[in-house]
């Protein structure tokens, strides 16, 4: 009976401390920087989470929105769950969505988006030496590139974003075309 009381306290305590960290952080926001001219995108040549070899270039032709994360990173929790709304609203639109973990082992990475609803089925890759990171020139975590059809890097973001917010899903659908 003691340890009942006792776990209960314990998950509600945790409770409490985790929505009130959640309402202290910054909303997350809509913006991208546009990179003019667009740069050709770096190498991205890594292991996806089924353990199978993945290359940017097999997406030529397509919108891809690139997205540099970590578990242990808030804006990157928040925003994940907004990247796989972000795909089902753009579905059959010549976009794919790849993210990139840094520095993490599969198993961590498993058992953070298995908590997600919706649960992500957007490529994800693991750069576990952070060696990709350095190439793409990411400062921060979460940072997000979306790549135009022809390989260039159009638009750029650094901290958390909203990624199902209209204004987003509109300069991502337009680029696709």
């Amino acid at each position: 009976m003691y340890l009942n009381k006792l776990n209960f306290l314990i998950v509600a305590v945790l409770s409490i401390s985790i929505n009130t960290y959640a309402l202290d952080q910054p909303p997350l926001t809509h913006g991208f920087k546009q990179l003019v001219p667009a740069q050709v995108a770096p190498e991205l040549k890594l292991t996806d989470i089924d353990e199978e070899y993945f290359d940017i270039k097999s997406l030529k032709g397509r919108a891809v929105v690139v997205n540099f994360w970590a578990t242990w990173c808030p804006p990157c929790r928040r925003e994940m769950p907004s990247l796989e709304k972000l795909r089902l609203l753009t579905q059959g639109k010549n976009i794919s969505i790849v993210t990139v973990n840094v520095g993490e082992d599969i198993d961590t990475v498993f058992s953070f988006i298995n908590d997600l609803d919706p649960t992500p089925e957007f490529t994800m890759l693991f750069d576990t030496d952070s060696s990709i990171m350095s190439k793409w020139k990411v400062m921060g975590l979460p940072t997000t590139y979306v790549v135009d059809p022809k390989g260039r890097v159009a638009y750029k973001a650094v901290g958390g974003r909203e990624f199902n917010h209209p204004d987003i899903v509109e300069k991502i659908v337009k680029l696709a075309n």
